[in-house]
């Protein structure tokens, strides 16, 4: 593929992007701002891309069906563990419009000055790309969503208290993604089967 048009037009076809705020949101993000070498021949191609320090901008199609697994909506204050390159925060910097927020979060300290970097071309004022803590999240608030995009290798429970009723948690764990709606206290959750992904720092 040879553009952020092409890419995305591969996700629609591939039934990854379905949603409109989302297909949106890709067509509007370029996947080229948030890689090491911006006019390398694969930068639009469906496979993850390292970007330093053991770490990845993830498959487009893994990031595509984990953002329709969030479900993020205008106004949304949401949560991002693992933000890396700054694609998926930007993305969602979008989608949430300036009623919405979005913090990313990142150990590595250089890829938080990447990332951070990456997001400034978008001129968003509504995003924010932090170093992360010891602790996972950020425990002293509450969101409507929050993504991860790194494996955990049992389920961290604590992150789900971070979540507001009806809020959602869309994570890896081991080789699987779970969705996670909370309602009135109760996790619901889906597994899909069948993922790889950089495994998360804690």
């Amino acid at each position: 593929m040879i553009s952020n048009t092409a890419l995305v037009q591969h996700l629609i076809d591939n039934n990854s992007l379905k949603s409109s705020n989302i297909i949106e949101a890709f067509n509007n993000v370029d996947r080229a701002d948030f890689v090491l070498d911006p006019v390398a021949p694969d930068v639009y191609e469906d496979y993850p891309l390292q970007i330093g320090h053991g770490q990845t901008i993830s498959q487009p199609t893994t990031v595509a069906m984990m953002l329709e697994m969030l479900s993020p909506q205008k106004g949304d204050k949401i949560l991002d563990i693992g933000s890396g390159s700054g694609w998926t925060t930007t993305l969602l910097s979008f989608i949430v419009g300036e009623k919405g927020s979005v913090t990313g979060l990142e150990r590595v300290s250089e890829l938080v000055k990447f990332g951070a970097k990456n997001l400034k071309k978008y001129s968003f004022k509504n995003a924010k790309i932090i170093q992360s803590s010891n602790r996972l999240g950020l425990v002293c608030e509450k969101f409507d969503r929050i993504l991860v995009s790194a494996a955990a290798n049992e389920f961290p429970s604590k992150l789900a208290e971070q979540l507001k009723h009806g809020g959602k948690l869309v994570i890896p764990v081991k080789n699987s993604i779970y969705e996670i709606t909370k309602a009135d206290d109760k996790l619901e959750g889906v597994e899909h089967y069948g993922f790889s992904f950089v495994p998360l720092i804690n």
